[in-house]
C-alpha cells in the first residue's frame, strides 16, 4: 500500500528499486536518504545479499552516469584516477580521466585495496576532484560514491582508515531477506535484473531534491537533541566528530523529506542515528553481539523537549 506520508515524486522510485531489492525497505530508504544528503554510502555485507544490486538501482532512478570499479589488492590509484599520456602527433601530454568521472561509482569491495589507492578515492570523497602530476581535475556533479565491503572475518580484507570511514555519510548492512521475500525468489522466477519498466528521475530532478533537503526546517530543540548526542558519545572514545554532527543534521533532513515534511522531528534524528553513527563509533568493525552505541547514545538523551 502506498505511504500517503512519501514525498510523491520519490514514491515511485522507492517502489521501482524494491522491486529488484524484496524486503529492505528500511534499508532502501536510507539509502535514497544518504543520496538526497549528498553522502556517501558504505554497505556491509556477505556476499550475494543485494550490496551491487541496490547501488545499480540508485544510479538509474535518477538516469546517473554509473561505472563499478573491483578494489583488488594490486588496484592502483592510477587505474582510478586516470593519468597523463602522451600524445605524439601534439608533442603534449593529455589527460585521460579514469572511472572516477562519473556520477556514481560503485567500489565494489572497497577493504580489499591498498592505502595507496583508498588515499585516491579519499581525495574525491573528500573535494569532488582529483589530482593527477599536480594539476586538479573537477569530477562530474552530482558525485556519490556507493561502496561495498566484505565482513572483516573473510580472507583478504583489512578495515578502512578511520578518516575515510568518516566521509561514508551512512553504512548500511542489508541482511538476509525475510522468508516470504525469499519465496518470492524461489518460487517467482524472480529475477533482480533491471528492466526498462524502472521508474527514473534525471538528475537535475535529483539537485532540486537536494536543495529542498538542506531548506529543512530544524527548530532549535531539534538542534539542542542532536547536539546532546554528540556530547555524550564524546564522553567515551573515540567520540563523534563535527563532521558526523553535521551528517546526522542533513540524514534527518534527508529522512523528514522522504516522509513528506517541511520540518524536521526528533523521531527523523532517530531514525537515520545508527546508519550514520555506528560506523564513526565502532572503527568499521559491523557488531555481531551486543548492543549498538546508538542505542546507547538513544537511550542516555531524553527525546522529550
Amino acid at each position: 500500500m502506498r505511504d500517503p506520508l512519501a514525498a510523491p515524486e520519490l514514491l515511485p522510485l522507492i517502489e521501482s528499486v524494491g522491486r529488484v531489492l524484496l524486503g529492505k525497505e528500511h534499508q532502501v530508504r536510507l539509502a535514497f536518504s544518504c543520496l538526497l544528503a549528498g553522502g556517501h554510502l558504505l554497505i556491509e555485507d556477505r556476499p550475494g545479499m543485494g550490496k551491487s544490486t541496490l547501488a545499480e538501482a540508485l544510479a538509474r532512478v535518477f538516469a546517473l552516469a554509473f561505472k563499478r570499479v573491483s578494489f583488488t589488492s594490486d588496484l592502483l590509484p592510477a587505474d582510478l584516477t586516470g593519468l597523463n599520456v602522451f600524445n605524439p602527433a601534439e608533442a603534449s601530454f593529455r589527460f585521460q580521466p579514469g572511472p572516477l568521472f562519473t556520477q556514481v561509482l560503485l567500489a565494489d569491495e572497497i577493504n580489499r585495496a591498498s592505502p595507496r589507492t583508498q588515499s585516491a578515492l579519499l581525495e574525491a570523497m573528500a573535494a569532488g576532484r582529483v589530482s593527477v602530476d599536480g594539476v586538479s581535475h573537477d569530477l562530474p556533479q552530482p558525485f556519490f560514491v556507493i561502496a561495498t565491503q566484505n565482513s572483516l572475518d573473510q580472507v583478504g580484507t583489512s578495515p578502512l582508515p578511520e578518516a575515510q570511514l568518516d566521509r561514508f555519510l551512512m553504512r548500511l548492512s542489508l541482511g538476509f531477506p525475510d522468508r516470504a521475500s525469499e519465496r518470492t525468489m524461489l518460487t517467482s522466477g524472480f529475477d533482480s535484473a533491471f528492466d526498462h519498466s524502472l521508474e527514473r528521475l534525471g538528475p537535475e530532478v535529483l539537485q532540486q531534491l537536494q536543495q529542498r533537503c538542506a531548506a529543512q526546517h530544524c527548530s532549535e530543540l531539534l538542534i539542542d537533541y542532536v547536539l546532546d548526542l554528540v556530547e555524550v558519545s564524546r564522553q567515551r572514545l573515540p567520540g563523534l566528530s563535527p563532521r558526523a554532527s553535521q551528517g546526522l543534521l542533513a540524514a534527518a533532513r534527508a529522512w523528514s523529506l522522504l516522509n513528506g515534511r517541511d520540518h524536521v522531528l526528533i523521531d527523523d534524528v532517530q531514525a537515520v542515528l545508527p546508519a550514520v553513527v555506528e560506523h564513526r563509533l565502532d572503527a568499521g568493525c559491523l557488531a555481531r553481539h551486543g548492543a549498538p552505541h546508538s542505542e546507547a547514545l538513544l537511550q542516555a538523551v531524553p527525546a522529550l523537549r
